[in-house]
């Protein structure tokens, strides 16, 4: 289409924030001023010209008129929708703006020259791919309007400019946007930025309807998820109504139960994904069970449970030998803890680096010294709940671990039930019987415990079925065992060693007077004041009737006596009040089973003919004597050679051996008649041959046993003696001193020799137990022999025995 270029004179229609492009048709009030004003200036001009009113429409953005306006004719003037008077007016063509002049009426007359619109014919290839374009896109955006008659039109316009300005419709183009249209001379120029724009405007709309959506599908979801939890409710309380259960009964509400809860943020977030899970989950899925089980479990455990210690050292060490006579290493040790925790308290420092301050203490000793019961005394003392663990047996990693949930049946730990019993986070747990932990193809349960009892780690503790890290640095951990060696040593590493090595007879009466009488007394029905026993009975049963490192067999012995004196009551046979003295125990309960040897007849004694030595040993249950036999074979037997008997270890053989070849290379030093033991066995034996033996603290003693049968002289009775022996003879030093002097003490053994580099250890045995012993440190064999053998006699110098 084509204009012509004539000038044009014309009033100026001047639109506030408002733009007409060419070809459109708009409603314009006339009771706008310069509206009314244009409009009957230009038909006053129309009365002198052929023609319809003609006006210059121009944009006026912020009291700034545009460049380019719009010839627009006045199609009618009537009356508005609203019944204001109005004029519709149809934009014809671009006018470029140009000087001001005078006219008729009020308007503001302008000079304008028409701009051209002509477009080649016919159209160019790219030109026509843009059209087409531009006419696929508005068709969308129309579509989606629901405008269909004006789709039909938009397709209908042929012409580049008429289509390009048909874009002044579009609602979404800001007033901006409209004027770049209507000051775009080129039609091609103009088509291509509508073009553009509605593209854009396209892109925006698709992302506002996408997000629209996702709001839309959130809110119905929450909708559809509030109804249904709803429905569930109802449900739920129709069963329970069904099934005669009170509403209150069994709360299904987890998620209520985990929000009101005070647990740690890290277990919060677990419960509630796991809550999550379980209301997915139908009620027939097994998976359902096994979450409502874990969660039970997290929401009994006494995350946020501690109670407060009792910081009255005094009172805690008053507890402790209330409960306990002896022991005094452990009793020291738990002052020195609480001593320790109160001072840490009291200078903020109760928590440092996420670690409390917690203990692992392992009290190693034989059985019935009070290992188990002096746990509950701990705790008593210390104000603690106490729990303990049965260790004895367990061959399962996962007993100490937990199983994981992925099997059915699974269950947390061991020191996590513990945790849940006791009901607080910082417990005192007793690790009973350690040493008899064992393992198989279920794993190391030991090697599971290395982290629970690390201080440094077990604040991060992680069981395999709570999978949340679980605070064990504040619980108080003592292990018991009766075997140091059967401790792996990384477990050891770990752990603060305390030895209880058994009692002395005089605290083993102590002990039987204020606490195990009183307590037998009210298992055998019977009042303090209907039957005593009397402090020479109890010395007695100690060291008579029962020869133990502890006091477990001590205390069958006066319940056994106090059931025998109720029987003879209520038969009439006896009348209370009794007093057990010491001459009535052998009427009540038989003869004593472990007579002293120094109490013994001479011709009865072990050591009464030549070859026997007395020895000391530590068993599983303390200290212990062994004797050690030796005799000659007959030379005409041929049986040459060294024989060894009594079940022993690899060490104690070599021992033996090491023993005769001393004697065979210093006999003659020793004056003994070593020629006999060339041609003639010897065989040692020790006797209680059903348990087994091993270590090399019998060196010495098979040394003395052997240089007793060659000599003829009789190893004194009250001599006991350890030590491990050198091809050289030197005495070196051995292990468990303080074991084997009580069980000398208890035996009746009045003179122990023990290596000189053990007399330091001396310092751990009782000093009443030293008082009554005679100690010898030695260095040398020989010391040995001239303390042990008897003098010699005439009797000496007859031939060697051939058996002992």
């Amino acid at each position: 289409m084509a204009s012509t270029s004539t000038p044009l004179t014309l009033p100026v229609l001047p639109l506030d924030d408002e733009v007409v492009l060419p070809g459109m048709v708009v409603p314009l009030d006339l009771n706008d001023a310069d509206v009314r004003a244009a409009v009957e200036a230009a038909q006053a001009a129309a009365r002198s010209t052929p023609g319809k009113p003609r006006v210059l429409l121009v944009p006026r953005i912020d009291g700034t008129y545009a460049s380019t306006g719009v010839l627009g004719t006045v199609e009618q003037v009537g009356r508005l929708a609203d019944g204001d008077p109005g004029a519709l007016i149809r934009g014809r063509g671009r006018v470029r703006i140009g000087a001001g002049t005078t006219g008729p009426g009020a308007a503001l007359w302008v000079e304008g020259t028409p701009v051209d619109q002509s477009v080649p014919d016919p159209l160019p290839g790219q030109v026509a791919e843009l059209v087409k374009e531009y006419k696929a896109l508005a068709t969308a955006w129309l579509r989606k309007r629901g405008a269909w008659q004006v789709v039909d039109r938009v397709q209908a316009i042929d012409d580049v400019s008429q289509l390009a300005d048909n874009s002044g419709y579009s609602p979404f183009l800001t007033t901006e946007q409209k004027v770049e249209l209507l000051e775009t001379a080129d039609p091609v120029a103009r088509l291509k930025l509508a073009t553009q724009q509605l593209r854009d405007h396209l892109a925006e709309q698709d992302v506002a309807e996408t997000i629209a959506k996702d709001v839309q599908e959130g809110v119905d979801k929450q909708q559809r998820e509030f109804l249904l939890r709803r429905q569930l409710e109802a449900v739920r309380k129709e069963l329970r109504e069904l099934n005669g259960e009170q509403e209150g009964e069994e709360s299904d509400d987890y998620r209520a139960r985990v929000e009101a809860a005070d647990l740690p943020e890290k277990v919060r977030e677990a419960a509630l994904k796991e809550v999550d899970k379980l209301e997915r989950s139908s009620d027939q899925s097994p998976e359902g069970s096994w979450i409502r089980t874990w969660l039970d479990t997290v929401l009994e455990l006494p995350w946020n449970e501690r109670t407060e210690d009792a910081y009255d050292i005094q009172g805690a060490k008053g507890v402790l030998d209330a409960e306990h006579s002896g022991l005094e290493d452990v009793k020291e040790r738990i002052t020195e803890y609480l001593a320790v925790r109160k001072r840490r308290g009291e200078r903020g420092l109760g928590v440092v680096g996420g670690r409390r301050g917690g203990a692992v203490l392992a009290l190693v000793g034989p059985p019935g010294v009070g290992k188990t019961s002096l746990g509950e005394s701990v705790a008593h003392a210390m104000g603690r709940k106490f729990v303990r663990v049965a260790l004895g047996g367990v061959r399962d990693e996962a007993e100490i671990r937990g199983h994981r949930r992925t099997y059915v049946g699974a269950l947390p730990g061991r020191i996590v039930r513990a945790i849940k019993e006791a009901g607080s986070m910082n417990p005192v747990v007793l690790l009973d019987e350690i040493d008899k932990v064992g393992s198989d193809f279920r794993g190391d349960p030991a090697a599971a415990l290395l982290e629970v009892l690390d201080p440094a780690q077990n604040h991060t503790f992680r069981d395999h079925y709570l999978e949340v890290e679980l605070d064990l640095s504040d619980v108080v951990f003592l292990a018991t065992a009766n075997v140091l060696e059967a401790i792996p040593e990384a477990l050891l590493d770990r752990m603060e060693l305390v030895r209880l090595d058994g009692y002395t007879e005089d605290e083993k009466v102590v002990i039987a007077r204020d606490h195990l009488l009183p307590r037998q007394l009210e298992r055998a029905g019977l009042n303090a004041d209907e039957v005593t026993i009397d402090e020479g009975a109890l010395r007695k049963l100690a060291g008579e009737y029962t020869r133990e490192a502890g006091v477990r067999t001590l205390e069958r012995s006066i319940a056994r006596l106090l059931r025998k004196v109720a029987a003879q009551h209520e038969l009439g046979e006896r009348k209370l009040p009794f007093s057990v003295t010491e001459d009535e125990l052998r009427g009540l309960i038989g003869r004593p089973h472990h007579v002293p040897e120094s109490a013994q007849d001479p011709a009865e004694r072990r050591t009464a003919v030549p070859g026997v030595a007395t020895g000391l040993a530590v068993t599983g249950a303390g200290g212990d004597v062994l004797f050690v036999e030796a005799s000659l074979a007959d030379p005409e037997t041929g049986a040459a050679g060294l024989t060894l008997t009594g079940q022993l270890g690899d060490v104690m053989k070599e021992s033996a051996q090491i023993a005769l070849s001393f004697l065979r290379s210093h006999g003659a030093e020793l004056e003994l008649p070593v020629a006999d033991l060339k041609d003639r066995g010897v065989h040692i034996h020790f006797p209680a041959g059903a348990v087994p033996k091993d270590g090399p603290s019998a060196g010495i003693t098979m040394t003395t046993a052997l240089a007793s049968l060659l000599s003829g002289r009789l190893v004194r009775t009250d001599v006991a003696m350890t030590g491990e022996v050198s091809l050289t003879g030197r005495v070196l030093p051995i292990g468990g001193v303080k074991q084997k002097l009580l069980a000398a003490h208890r035996a009746g053994v009045t003179t122990v020799i023990i290596p000189k580099r053990n007399e330091p250890d001396l310092d751990d045995v009782p000093a009443e137990v030293l008082d009554k012993l005679d100690v010898h440190a030695v260095t040398d064999v020989r010391q040995v022999l001239e303390l042990a053998l008897s003098p010699a006699t005439s009797d000496a110098a007859r031939e060697v025995p051939a058996a002992a």
